[in-house]
């Protein structure tokens, strides 16, 4: 402990203004980093190499060990070399977030105000289709992409990338064609792409069911609901049942009011204090029927 209050004097002594600023340059490397990560799976993934490296850098420096820290140098260029490896997708993300930034102009609010007239557009499409889909008992998953990227789903499906209408959803869906089996993925108010494999839940919410009616879409909404932050609107091919997948949670049984209604408060289209108030109300309704474990 004496050695160690030693070595913090010895460093205290000769810290200068050109030591706060590297310090100071190297944090804002790793926060520009990490801000470029945001909403990625990699997120997660850096802070445990961060923790891992501060460890190792700890171990390294406080404690003699000769063998751990030959380990620890001799792995070292494998892992920063891996680096670009492993974060590729996220690394190709960020420096596009970076890009847009200079789109950025004083039209934003007009901007913003079409943006959300072409939102209420898709969710009107997305629950009349669903509506029609539950009238006809016709299976259908459709995931809404909101922040987090679904580049990894979309991938393994059948890229469309078209204007979302209750008429093309309803001919996806539509049995035995070829795009019927799997989820449709909404993305910037397009749909992006057909026939994605979406991931299964594990958790135990489906198995205390009294209904067979939970089959594997959805399980597969709520299996995406749980990796990323999309909403899943599923329906049942067997009772019609409208249902949505969001947080991992699953709220059944709704109409086409409701189903709109609750669409607008987990994208957070609503703004107005009134619609606040409305947008609690669903999220709170979505918390009861949840709690009550049927589903």
């Amino acid at each position: 402990m004496s050695e160690l209050i030693s070595n913090f004097l010895f460093i205290w002594q000769r810290f200068t203004w050109a030591s706060l600023i590297d310090i100071l340059l190297v944090a804002a490397i790793f926060a520009v980093f990490l801000y470029l990560l945001r909403d990625t799976e990699g997120q997660t993934l850096m802070r445990g190499v961060l923790v891992v490296v501060i460890v190792f850098t700890l171990l390294t420096s406080i404690v003699n060990l000769p063998g751990f820290a030959w380990l620890v140098s001799t792995l070292t260029p494998v892992l920063i070399l891996s680096i670009p490896v492993i974060f590729a997708p996220e690394i190709r993300r960020g420096l596009g977030r970076m890009g847009n930034l200079g789109h950025l102009n004083f039209f934003s609010n007009k901007r913003s105000q079409r943006a959300t007239e072409q939102l209420e557009k898709t969710i009107k499409a997305v629950s009349d289709a669903a509506v029609q889909l539950s009238e006809r008992k016709h299976g259908a998953l459709i995931v809404l992409r909101r922040r987090q990227y679904l580049d990894q789903y979309y991938k393994n499906g059948v890229m469309i990338d078209a204007e979302v209408t209750p008429q093309l959803l309803l001919q996806i869906f539509y049995p035995n064609t070829p795009l019927h089996d799997g989820a449709v993925i909404i993305e910037d108010n397009r749909v992006k792409a057909a026939s994605c494999v979406m991931p299964l839940s594990s958790s135990g919410v489906l198995y205390v069911s009294v209904e067979r009616s939970l089959g594997l879409r959805h399980r597969a909404a709520l299996g995406i609901s749980e990796v990323s932050d999309a909403i899943a609107v599923v329906v049942s091919e067997e009772t019609g049942t409208i249902s949505i997948a969001q947080q991992g949670r699953l709220i059944r049984r709704l109409d086409s009011e409701r189903l709109r209604n609750s669409l607008r408060a987990f994208i957070n289209l609503q703004t107005t204090s009134q619609e606040k108030d409305g947008k609690r109300n669903i999220l709170n309704i979505f918390k009861k029927e949840t709690s009550k474990g049927e589903d």
